[in-house]
């Protein structure tokens, strides 16, 4: 659970800065990696990226409002 939410995080920020670069400067990182916005390549990182945004809506409603970024952290005593 938390590899899926660092990963849709991940996938999230990266679709906010090419959004902000699309409305800032009118360049588009996906379609330019991708070689046009509509190739396979942009349509799947696009939908990677929309699914992200779904799971990190949905993920809190499963996890009782609790989005989990690392793992359960145990103290250790040494004897």
């Amino acid at each position: 659970m938390v590899i899926a939410n660092l990963i849709a995080y991940i996938l999230v920020l990266l679709g906010a800065v090419n959004w902000g670069l699309f409305g800032i400067f009118n360049f588009n990182l996906v379609s330019m990696i991708f070689m046009g916005p509509r190739s396979v390549g942009s349509i799947i990182v696009y939908s990677l990226i929309a699914l992200a945004a779904l799971w990190l809506i949905i993920s809190p409603m499963i996890t009782n409002g609790v989005l989990k970024l690392q793992g359960n952290r145990e103290a250790r005593t040494t004897d």
